[in-house]
Parts: C-alpha cells; structure tokens; sequence
C-alpha cells in the first residue's frame, strides 16, 4: 500500500466554491430533518430523499439495495429525486434537498473544511488494481510514456479539486518533478466530450471515470495510468454522507441505513454481473459503459482513507491544521 506524502494540491477554488454554497443554503430548506414516515399496509416506512450516487460507469448502490428490498427489509423508503450535479450534493444535503449525499474523500474533507456540517457513515467504493476508479489515457501513438512527459501538457478532466487533478501532480512528484502543478495545464469538459477532445487534439491526456476496457476496445487510445497506480488501494474512497443535523435527529435511520449499504456492498462485490443487470434495468445505461464496480467490504470507512488527504491538503495549507478524523467519518453506525 502506499503512502503520498508532499503533494502539490490545489483546492483553494473548490473550498471557497463550497463555502459559498453553503452560505447560500443557510436558512434554506428543512430546518428540521427528522424524516417523513411513508405507511404501506400495516408497516411504517422512513422516507428517505436520495439522488442517484453513481456516475453512469458503474452500478449505483443504492438502487441495487432497493431491487434487492434490503431498503424494504429495514423499513426504509427511498424517494428519488433525479440526477443531481455531484458539487451540488453537499449543499442539496446541508439544505435538506436530499438526505443522502456522497463523494470522493477528498472533496468531502474540502467541503467539511469549508465549513458543512456532514459526516460520512458509511464506505461505498473503492480502488483496486483490476477495477480502478479513475484512469488516465492518451493516443496509441502519442510520445506520452511516463509522468516526466506529462510536463507541458493539457489534461482534459471532468472536475477539478479531487483525484483527477491531484492524482497528475502525485504521480509527477512521485518522479522527481518539482511544483507539478505550474507544469501541466487543466482543461474541464463534461465527461462524454473527453474522448472527442482527445482524438481531435485539444488535449494530450484525459482523466476519465470509465471502463479502461471500453476505452481501449474503441481503439486508438493508450491506459497511462490509474490512480491505483498513484495511490493505491487509499486514494479512490467514495463515502457516503449525512448533514450532522440529520445524523442527530435520526440515528436509528442513519444504523438501518448502514446496515443496508454494508449488506449490499458484499452482495454486489459478490454478484458483478447481476449488479450490472440491475443498474441497466433501472437506468437504461447502455451496457457496454458500465464497468463492475468495487464497494468497500462491509462498508467500514478505513483510516488510511481518509489520513492520506488529511496529510496532503493539510500539508500545503488548504484545509486547517484542527480539520481531526473524527470530524470527518465515522463507523459507529457500522456495528
């Protein structure tokens, strides 16, 4: 497993862009989130607001527990509101738009920094060598080998301000180039024109959360790296979240809700292709872009996880030196 130490991060942007959404949604929405009970038959149901936690690539966990009727099992409801805007979860949920949020660690401890009022419960995916989270390629016949030559370069990304812009400047660190981030230059698309943008030569390398296996079945294309190749098993920790309000007001929700996520991690680790059966039933997603994804085992948020960014963005100065661990995760649901 390894460790990044030094990295050269950026996410001053990220952190005011949350603080500013935050204090939009102060006042907003329910200032109460004890949860609306939903009756079927004789059998009380808590409702649970939710958007679709996945990003089209990989089975949703959450709609998974709901066809398997663990949610059902535990007398939990979900109501589905749509598609949101990853960057907006954290605001949807401080404002009680939706119950249930998650995201990449990083930009979770970002988001706490900044002053949101969320802690994540529970772990939902992870990084493994043969299902990485997010992966780098460029042409077939593009001079870019290594992270040295990545100097120079634009990388085409869906978002900045988590791994797919720190793992380019870990990786460059990592191979001897100092201040990574006044090399290389950022170039933010939304996720389906990466590919478009990479073959006409608008950019030199994409950053995309996508099967590798249909990246390369499509021809023309070189994997560069992962972020398992960066970071590990650590670096790719997508845990799920609750406003502290919510987590007060309802922790027997929050326990039912854990003990739901916890048993369908395993299952879908378990079944993949069932799982991928299921996401398309539900979501129409054409089959061939989604990949098995790989969910935490038993959902316990791991410590290293979470220590690793702690490390960086304390480290350069973006998130205060008082940002603990316990103000960011918590497995006491878990049990």
């Amino acid at each position: 497993m390894k460790r990044v130490f030094n990295c050269k991060i950026a996410t001053g942007i990220i952190i005011s862009l949350l603080a500013a959404s935050l204090m939009l949604v102060t006042g907003c929405g329910d200032s109460g989130q004890k949860k609306d009970v939903a009756e079927t038959g004789n059998k009380k149901n808590d409702v649970l607001k939710v958007p679709l936690l996945s990003d089209g690539t990989r089975p949703d966990i959450l709609i998974l527990a709901e066809e398997l009727d663990y949610f059902a099992e535990e007398n939990i409801k979900l109501e589905h509101v749509g598609a949101i805007p990853p960057a907006q979860f954290v605001s949807s949920v401080v404002s009680g738009k939706v119950d249930v949020g998650a995201g990449q660690i990083s930009r979770t401890i970002a988001a706490i920094a900044a002053g949101a009022p969320i802690k994540a419960v529970v772990g939902q995916t992870e990084t493994t060598k043969d299902i990485p989270f997010l992966v780098f390629a460029t042409l077939e016949n593009s001079g870019i080998t290594s992270a040295k030559d990545l100097v120079g370069k634009k990388i085409g990304v869906p978002v900045l301000g988590n791994a797919s812009e720190y793992a380019p400047y870990v990786i460059m660190k990592n191979s001897g180039i100092e201040n990574p981030k006044d090399k290389i230059q950022f170039v933010t698309m939304t996720e389906p024109l990466l590919e478009q943008a990479l073959r006409q030569g608008d950019v030199d390398v994409i950053g995309v959360y996508a099967n590798p296996k249909f990246l390369l079945e499509r021809g023309g294309l070189r994997i560069l790296f992962t972020d398992y190749d960066v970071f590990g098993t650590i670096g790719g920790a997508t845990p799920i979240y609750f406003s502290q309000k919510f987590i007060n007001e309802n922790p027997d929700v929050v326990r039912r809700f854990v003990k739901v996520v916890r048993k369908t991690n395993n299952w879908a680790n378990a079944h993949e292709q069932e799982a991928i059966d299921i996401t398309v039933k539900r979501t129409n997603v054409d089959r061939k872009l989604l990949r098995t994804g790989h969910f935490v085992p038993d959902g316990v948020i791991k410590e290293e996880t979470v220590t690793v960014w702690l490390d960086i963005l304390k480290g350069y100065g973006k998130i205060p030196g008082d940002i603990t661990l316990e103000k960011i995760y918590t497995n006491e649901f878990n049990k």
